[in-house]
């Protein structure tokens, strides 16, 4: 059974191509070839499969997943150092906001803006 490495794929669109270890061209692949419950095959994810001669060249079938798809979140993480200095500052700037409340204000809307972009980066860095 041949193995290669996911080049496209289009959830939308159901079909992608497989590129060949070895060479030899690409392999166009269709949703229906994927495993049962997988419905997404992410660039540079290994796999085997099967090949049909189709009209227009090699089609994969019976599409097994070799290993998970690479995690390009877990690579750009940033250090531990970096988050220390970031969560500092945001419980800095949270303080200073929770103060303003107590005293009865409302941040203005462009410090609101700038303190909700900064808890949904925070975010993003913690749910990996």
């Amino acid at each position: 059974m041949p193995q290669g490495k996911v080049r496209f794929y289009d959830p939308e669109r159901g079909y992608g191509f497989i590129a060949k270890d070895g060479g030899g061209g690409d392999v166009y692949v269709r949703a229906s070839a994927l495993p049962e419950g997988v419905t997404d095959l992410k660039r540079g994810q290994r796999v085997d499969f099967g090949v049909v001669e189709g009209g227009k060249g090699e089609q994969a079938l019976s599409v097994q997943l070799i290993e998970p798809p690479p995690s390009l979140s877990k690579a750009s993480r940033k250090s531990t150092e970096q988050m220390t200095v970031i969560t500092e500052d945001l419980i800095k700037l949270l303080d200073h906001l929770g103060n303003s409340y107590r005293r009865g204000h409302y941040p203005e809307a462009r410090t609101s803006e700038k303190v909700a972009h900064m808890l949904r980066a925070v975010a993003d860095e913690l749910e990996l």
